[in-house]
């Protein structure tokens, strides 16, 4: 189950919609908001979202942060090592895994720009998580905080962005078959296969070249494309 970003307390409506926008990158959605600063709806959150209006649209606002996570079972106080309180600490990679373990409700609280959580909302938390950052300089702000375990979330659940060759399907044989035979006819007419005896070694280095990235239909014609305008006399 994604786990539910809570913002405790945040004082800018810039920071909210950064915010927003971290989180939808890595696919997540629900945001809960913690007695906003400057109340809610935030004029300033939209155009700082940048498209991210799902989150915004969708966001809850709790007056205090028990509240806010009432039906979490499992809650990570976004914060360095506190000795006030007893809570275990844990890193983003062992945070993500017991996430994707637990069968509840999980939330994530991040505190205010300028303070970040009080003892008081850590003390609500099950666990303390802890980026391994700078000792001498530690200043993280709001939208770097949430992207950070954003990310270390979406990785442990395999949903990082796919690729152009991984979204378009690998060509038919034939179509690869007949690019190789279209670099072929181009060499032998420049008198690459040489010595005549080497050649059908050669021939199979650049079959095996060819055929090593998967290429796409639309990559194959664009070779096509390429070899033919080699081919053609300079204009």
């Amino acid at each position: 189950m994604k786990p539910v970003i809570v913002l405790v307390e945040p004082q800018l409506g810039q920071n909210i919609g950064k915010a927003a926008r971290a989180m939808l990158n890595f696919g997540l959605t629900e945001m809960r908001i913690v007695n906003p600063r400057d109340g809610w709806p935030n004029p300033e959150a939209g155009p700082a979202a940048s498209k991210a209006d799902i989150v915004l649209d969708q966001a809850q606002i709790f007056d205090t942060t028990a509240e806010a996570i009432a039906d979490c079972s499992l809650i990570y106080a976004s914060t360095v090592r506190r000795r006030d309180v007893m809570t275990p600490v844990v890193g983003p990679e062992e945070m993500a895994a017991e996430i994707h373990a637990s069968q509840g409700r999980t939330g994530i609280l991040f505190g205010r720009e300028r303070s970040g959580l009080s003892t008081e909302d850590v003390a609500l938390s099950t666990r303390i998580v802890t980026v391994p950052i700078n000792p001498e300089f530690g200043s993280l702000n709001l939208a770097q905080a949430v992207i950070l375990l954003a990310y270390e979330w979406s990785r442990s659940a395999g949903l990082e962005q796919p690729t152009a060759r991984e979204i378009e399907d690998p060509a038919p044989m034939g179509e690869l078959d007949s690019l190789i035979g279209h670099l072929d006819r181009l060499l032998d007419d420049k008198g690459y296969f040489f010595p005549p005896e080497r050649s059908e070694a050669t021939r199979q280095t650049i079959r095996t070249i060819m055929t090593k990235p998967g290429w796409s239909s639309r990559e194959i014609n664009a070779l096509h494309g390429m070899i033919k305008a080699l081919a053609a006399p300079k204009r």
